[in-house]
């Protein structure tokens, strides 16, 4: 049996468990539908609605869906804050979901083509602008929509990560587009030294390298090369030194993951790298033991460590660092585990960690979950 556990903030009842309440320690999440058969594989959280999608591609949303964020959901469907397979089109029969990612209130979806190929690129919820090229016919209050001619033709997307209102893909070629905010040049500067607000994708440029991985902080993106090269660029503003603090390239990568104001690159060795802001504690505290997976959200982070330990640390005024916080609600220069396999049967395995704002997610596998 595979379980999704969650905790944290829940007021728009976002964690799925059947009510809008906070809470500190992981609560298994309800299913409104069939529970899904296959392990989940990514949990995308955006300011106040989540969106996860399993191995065999079926995405499941709970939360506010009043932003259209959520794909078609019908008024029903609004009362019970409990997961529910997510619907993006009543007319055609749609593959199978490969990536998500969210802004605060829009989610960006990439579906698998008839040829198997990640080339169908969906928007639902609310934008600065509608994305689209002008002219071209979109459905109103956000509902869900089909970027036309995008990826660019012999392309496919290989990833997708979103910032608070802006969105960055990576094409299978190194290439890399983005949408949404531009303002503090997260999405590139154009000729004229201006930064705007783009209303369909448009190409990174300047970018001296094939980027293999994106991940968005609030106002800023960082674009890294594949492992073996990792060289890193960071564009957007510079606060808490995210630009001027940046390494040059980190070749042994592992992972890399980003909060609203910091980054965090994992080496093959286990060690994490990290700058940015740390006045909650998001930095990572002295003496973090080896790790296997990381997951940053807004202000937080979750480690997954080779020993099987979920810890978290930084912002956790809604529990979602766990019920141990100091008086401003941060877990600073420390950590909480919030599960450990030492404390679970024989056979049990935690296969994927996730973090929003203020929310956190183990997804645990096991033949009964105990926690």
């Amino acid at each position: 049996m595979d379980g999704l556990f969650a905790l944290g903030s829940n007021g728009s009842g976002q964690l799925g468990l059947g009510h809008r309440e906070d809470v500190s320690v992981p609560k298994e999440v309800r299913f409104a539908c069939e529970a899904p058969k296959n392990m989940i594989t990514r949990v995308a959280a955006g300011g106040n609605h989540t969106i996860i999608l399993t191995e065999s591609g079926k995405a499941y949303w709970s939360g506010d869906s009043t932003t259209n964020s959520c794909g078609i959901v019908s008024n029903s469907e609004q009362d019970v804050p409990q997961f529910r397979e997510l619907v993006l089109s009543t007319s055609e029969s749609l593959g199978p979901v490969l990536y998500a990612a969210c802004t605060w209130d829009s989610s960006v979806l990439v579906l698998e083509d008839a040829h198997g190929k990640a080339t169908r690129v969906y928007i639902c919820g609310n934008t600065e602008n509608n994305v689209a090229r002008p002219g071209m016919d979109v459905p109103s209050k956000g509902e869900p929509h089909l970027l036309v001619d995008f990826p660019p033709t012999g392309t496919e997307v290989k990833g997708v990560a979103a910032g608070f209102k802006h969105v960055v893909i990576v094409l299978d070629n190194g290439d890399v587009y983005g949408w949404g905010n531009g303002r503090k040049g997260q999405l590139g500067r154009v000729e004229d030294g201006s930064d705007l607000v783009y209303q369909y994708p448009r190409q990174i440029k300047n970018v001296n390298f094939k980027v293999a991985k994106a991940v968005c902080c609030q106002y800023t993106t960082c674009l890294i090369a594949e492992p073996g090269d990792g060289r890193i660029l960071v564009i957007g503003a510079d606060k808490w030194g995210l630009q001027s603090k940046a390494l040059i390239e980190v070749p042994s990568w592992k992972a890399i993951s980003a909060s609203w104001g910091s980054i965090y690159i994992l080496k093959r060795d286990g060690s994490l790298i990290a700058w940015g802001r740390d006045d909650h504690g998001q930095l990572p505290p002295p003496a973090v033991p080896a790790i296997s997976d990381i997951a940053a959200g807004s202000e937080h982070v979750l480690v997954l460590t080779e020993d099987g330990d979920v810890l978290a640390w930084g912002w956790g005024e809604h529990g979602n660092c766990g019920p141990q916080t100091d008086k401003s609600g941060d877990v600073k220069g420390r950590w909480n585990v919030l599960a450990s396999l030492k404390n679970l049967p024989e056979g049990t395995q935690i296969t994927a960690i996730g973090a929003g704002c203020a929310t956190s997610w183990i997804h645990i596998a096991v033949d009964g979950i105990f926690l």
